[in-house]
């Protein structure tokens, strides 16, 4: 009898003495991952408006992008891509610098073209804290190579709720002469060819003179009085929405 007690008490001690598996497990456990950190979307809606009396403005090109990038600079030769822009309304190029410039990440067409006095509006979305700055660009079609455009604009500095307007001049290519003969407006005033390679003018982005029409003189011009423009050609406004 003693050597059966004996042996039980043992038995108990044993089995108190060896750990529950499944609350060492529990006790053990590591801590769960807290959830990972995304960069919230950041929301503006871009709305031009077109100031001018007979100039519609092709569909609008915008690009956001870092500080890298750049798109036009004023006293310097534009790029190929600004070109066909300002001369034909063509914005495929410049559209796609989003997949052949590591600067540039997002690039958005406008809805059509812009007839005067009345506006088109986008939505952005941009992730990301480098990613602060946009550039616009529109030609105004019944030009050689005018267009309305800005570069780096600042949108980190634009507060939820807040706006950012101002009024973009006409700019000149400086790609094409400003001959305003048929062959060379490709807007409907005359239907001419558009973007051509060749560079017939300084080759320099400046600030556009205005255009001078047949009513004024210009013997070889398909344009009247009412193609004429007053600067700004348009208004950009710019709401930060989140």
């Amino acid at each position: 009898m003693n050597t059966r007690i004996l042996l039980l008490a043992a038995s108990v001690g044993l089995l108190a003495g060896c750990p529950d598996d499944d609350t060492h497990s529990n006790n053990d456990s590591p801590p769960a991952s807290p959830p990972v950190q995304t960069d919230a979307a950041k929301q503006y809606e871009l709305t031009v408006i077109n100031l001018t009396v007979s100039q519609p403005l092709s569909p609008l090109a915008v690009l956001t992008h870092s500080s890298g990038y750049q798109l036009f600079q004023v006293g310097q030769p534009a790029s190929i891509a600004l070109e066909k822009i300002a001369e034909s309304g063509d914005n495929t190029d410049l559209l796609a610098e989003k997949d052949s410039n590591d600067n540039v990440t997002m690039s958005y067409s406008g809805t059509g073209v812009i007839l005067p006095g009345s506006t088109d509006s986008l939505t952005l979305d941009i992730v990301g804290d480098d990613v602060n700055q946009l550039s616009i660009a529109s030609m105004l079609v019944n030009t050689n190579d005018g267009f309305v455009g800005e570069t780096g604009i600042d949108l980190s500095t634009i507060a939820i709720g807040e706006s950012y307007t101002m009024n973009m001049p006409v700019w000149d290519a400086g790609t094409e002469a400003n001959s305003e003969t048929s062959a060379s407006i490709p807007g409907p005033a005359a239907g001419g060819e558009g973007f051509n390679t060749i560079r017939d003018d300084n080759d320099k982005v400046s600030f556009h003179a205005g255009v001078i029409s047949l009513d004024d003189g210009l013997t070889t011009s398909v344009l009247t009085a009412s193609h004429r423009f007053l600067n700004p050609g348009a208004r950009l406004s710019i709401t930060r929405i989140k």
